[in-house]
């Protein structure tokens, strides 16, 4: 359930709009409930997307392709492939230029606004009416910090500079590069620059694809890539001749291992991206993983219809394997290595054959005290210095762990760190993956300090930037502290020692910071100075890519208003509009649009965050009744209550069918510490579900609200939570929609699940308990159950093990849909569109719409 999935989740739906002057009595009703807190709405929508009110959660993230579906499961993200992810079989190197009840928020300013009168339709959801445009800009680290490339509307790779936006050069065009073999123009979605002007292909041209992933040296002109899951490397002075020779690094390479690349689980729960090689700043060295999961087990998908057809007719069904560890069986093995280019060309120069030459120059890296292969997962790798590699390790379900570092070229590194309860996180929590590490550097006149940056929880359990200087530093300087969470660190300025990161303070914003750094290794008088770059008065998401150098960054307004994206200079003399949405804001004025509340519920002794988006015109008299229809995730570290912008599939509820909305993070969930994540350990879905619970119970006090009609939606993570709401509490909901959701956790992939969960030999109770098991609860239940039989992620399984209980116990009142060949998002041959049609005319059924007078 990691990284940044986007087709279809409630966890990503979060817009403001303006409360006209008809929906003010709301006010009224959420001030007169529960608690006597004073309650203020919080609304927004039209306002100058210049007056810049400047999430990532851990994993992100917004739509790239111009489509916007109605929900986005989050977490749990469908697999790339049935198997790994693969480039294109002839890879191109471009060259360029070098308790319940206490409610309270926080309200905004409501500007006047004037509510158009169309509706919002599946439709519009569909067909991009309401998504935002943006530039996707890849820096190049060759030029003059600044420069950076993009793709056009025609596929042309341009070259430009912040400083010269206007003069941009085409480095290729699309009808130049073309399969040598058939002639046909080749597409990318992905593309790195080198120093040079050339256009090369690293290897002949093959019937299938063999290469997994490339990476350009960060000096000079070398590239290191993956072909048949073995590393090679081309040295920079091999790219200056017509026919540039690779050097092969590994020899191992199979179905089962990977050199360089990420093995399923690894690129899902851990890296997140589908490269595990890193170059030495200095060019000279390369550090690979290496994966061996040939002791994992099979996983058998299968595939009834491999086309876009459905009324293509395949007799017999075809089978993908896929290696899908999972609780109490093996995990991949996994080891560090590194490999000399300095080495390997001093042997090479002194006439050691190549082959010899490669075995020198390879080493295998080793620590005190490291844990076995099979009790271990390598969670990051990164270089802190030169020569200066940093790894961490933790044991299987993430209680403990080590960093350690590698200095001067040498194979045996040096424990500095420890991590878990008697180390870094100091509880019972688990340890949480990242890929965090900033190297820091003195400045060309000597001053400022070497070592690097991380982000590590603070005493209070908030997740903070800590500075390790010298780079073998086993105690941390704090660069951050408050009662927020930093979310990443997003670039340095070595020669202004200056740190920029992205904070969730408050946790349903991300604001944008600078941090000065040491200026002397002593830190004799260290007191960070923070400054916002974006404006921290107001209510603002924003995300952020900074150039090499950190001289230049790109800013993206997420919400709570229309967002646009604008490109800066950190001294101030640039700030240009890249994309200001105007049209989309002209758009937005002609529709209804629900009201959207953000406010918090203290339960349970913790303050938790909720929204909900009310009809237009809800009348909160209590004369009129409107369904209650709860959307949730509820994933550890997850986060759905925030200030992004967007109109989906619950936006088009709530104005075309009078539904209210609501959603909580609850305990478990992110950016509030770690007080509020660790609690659910051990035993998942029990709190997630009491919180829910809350939720309900708070909303359905509300005169408006027709408890009949209450009901719970999930997917994914979110799927197994609505289950197990509606299983802890049969009497308080009407109503449960779970697609995709794990059923057992014994299903689910291993590194995830133990995490949460610990082993399954060491919590064979938890497990039992975590799992959807009590089917008696659900006898008479509206429940919707969905699942795609080709999910690679959470596997179909799932579902056949809980319609299997519900079966044997003669259950009634659930109904099911099976989306054939269909992965984790349901989209196949139509399915996704067909799937929200669905839910949509069975809410209608059971409930009819909202806004009914009451007799």
């Amino acid at each position: 359930m990691a990284g940044d999935y986007d087709p279809v989740s409630p966890d990503d739906h979060r817009r403001g709009v303006a409360l006209p002057e008809d929906d003010a009595t709301v006010r009224e009703s959420f001030e007169s409930t529960g608690s006597g807190s004073d309650i203020v709405y919080r609304d927004h929508l039209d306002e100058d997307p210049f007056d810049e009110k400047t999430h990532h959660r851990q994993g992100s993230y917004d739509h790239e392709d111009g489509i916007e579906y109605p929900v986005e499961p989050t977490r749990i993200r469908p697999r790339k492939s049935s198997s790994r992810r693969i480039l294109a079989a002839l890879v191109l190197i471009v060259g360029g230029a070098a308790a319940i009840g206490v409610l309270a928020a926080i309200g905004y300013q409501t500007p006047t606004v004037k509510r158009g009168s169309q509706h919002i339709t599946l439709d519009h959801i569909y067909n991009g009416t309401f998504t935002p445009k943006s530039q996707r800009l890849s820096w190049v680290s060759e030029a003059a910090d600044g420069t950076f490339s993009r793709i056009d509307d025609d596929n042309n790779i341009l070259l430009l500079t912040a400083q010269q936006r206007n003069k941009t050069e085409v480095l290729v065009k699309a009808e130049d590069v073309k399969d040598p073999r058939t002639g046909k123009t080749l597409e990318w979605d992905d593309w790195q620059l080198s120093a040079d002007m050339d256009t090369f292909a690293l290897q002949e041209p093959h019937d299938y694809p063999i290469m997994a992933y490339a990476k350009w040296s960060p000096v000079g002109h070398s590239v290191a890539f993956v072909s048949e899951n073995d590393l090679y490397v081309v040295p920079g002075k091999e790219l200056e001749t017509s026919k540039p020779k690779a050097t092969r690094v590994t020899f191992d390479g199979s179905d089962v291992v990977f050199n360089g690349v990420p093995d399923w689980v690894y690129e899902e729960e851990v890296f997140s991206t589908d490269g595990a090689l890193w170059w030495s700043p200095q060019a000279d060295t390369i550090a690979y993983l290496r994966s061996n999961e040939s002791a994992v087990e099979i996983y058998d998908l299968q595939i009834f219809n491999p086309t876009d057809d459905a009324f293509n007719i395949n007799p017999y069904t075809s089978t993908v394997q896929m290696r899908y560890p999972k609780p109490g069986t093996p995990n991949p093995l996994v080891s560090v290595h590194t490999f000399s280019l300095t080495r390997f060309e001093y042997a090479s120069a002194n006439g050691v054959a190549s082959s010899a030459a490669v075995s020198q120059a390879k080493s295998t890296l080793t620590w005190p005290d490291e844990y076995p292969q099979d009790d271990r997962i390598i969670t990051e790798v990164g270089w802190v210095g030169n020569d200066t590699l940093l790894v961490k390790e933790v044991d299987r379900p993430s209680r403990k762990g080590h960093v350690a570092v590698f200095t001067g070229g040498k194979s045996v590194g040096e424990v500095t760190r420890k991590l878990g309860k008697e180390g870094e996180q100091g509880d019972d929590g688990w340890i949480d993956h990242g890929q965090n590490i900033v190297k820091i550097e003195t400045r060309a006149d000597g001053s400022g300090i070497d070592g690097y940056l991380d982000i590590v929880p603070n005493a209070d359990g908030y997740d903070h930037i800590a500075l390790y200087a010298p780079v073998t530093a086993s105690k941390p300087v704090w660069v951050t502290e408050g009662e927020w969470e930093v979310t990443s660190i997003a670039g340095v300025d070595r020669e202004k020692g200056v740190a920029y990161f992205v904070a969730a303070n408050p946790s349903i914003d991300r604001h944008l910071y600078a941090v000065t750094l040491p200026s002397s290794p002593s830190l004799v008088g260290y007191k960070p100075e923070m400054t916002p770059l974006t404006d921290v008065s107001a209510p603002g998401y924003y995300d952020v890519s900074f150039s090499p150098s950190a001289g230049f960054y790109s800013l993206n307004y997420r919400g709570p208003n229309i967002p646009w994206q604008r490109l800066k200079s950190t001294d101030e003399t640039l700030d240009v509009v890249l994309e200001d949405n105007a049209a989309l804001n002209a758009t937005i004025a002609e529709f209804h649009q629900p009201v959207e509340i953000r406010s918090t519920l203290n339960h349970a002794g913790n303050e938790l965050n909720m929204m909900t988006v009310l009809p237009p015109n809800l009348d909160p008299s209590g004369r009129k009744h409107y369904p209650l229809f709860i959307t949730m995730y509820a994933g550890p570290g997850s986060q759905t209550v925030d200030n992004r912008w967007k109109i989906d599939w619950f936006s088009f509820l709530a104005c075309e069918h009078k539904y209210v909305i609501a959603r909580i993070d609850g305990r478990g969930t992110g950016f509030k510490g770690r007080k509020l994540r660790n609690p659910v350990m051990d035993n998942l879905g029990q709190l997630e579900a009491e919180d829910q619970a809350a939720l309900a119970r708070e909303m359905i006090k509300r005169k408006f609200v027709d408890r009949s009609r209450a009901g719970l939606f999930g997917w994914s993570y979110g799927g197994y939570a609505t289950a197990k709401t509606l299983e802890a509490y049969p009497d308080l909901f009407t109503a449960g929609i779970s697609v995709a959701p794990v059923t057992d956790w014994r299903f689910y992939d291993s590194v995830y699940t133990e995490r949460y969960m610990n082993t399954l030999s060491a919590n064979v109770a938890g497990y039992q308990n975590s799992s959807v098991h009590n089917v008696t609860a659900f006898q008479g239940q509206d429940w919707l159950l969905a699942h795609g039989t080709g999910d690679d992620n959470v596997h179909y399984a799932n579902m056949a093990s809980l319609v299997d209980k519900l079966t044997q116990e003669r259950i009634r009142g659930w109904s099911m849909r099976v989306f054939t060949d269909s992965d984790h998002s349901i989209n196949t041959r139509g399915a996704n569109r067909e799937l929200y049609e669905w839910m949509t005319e069975h809410l209608l059924k059971s409930w009819g719409k909202g806004g009914n007078i009451k007799h």
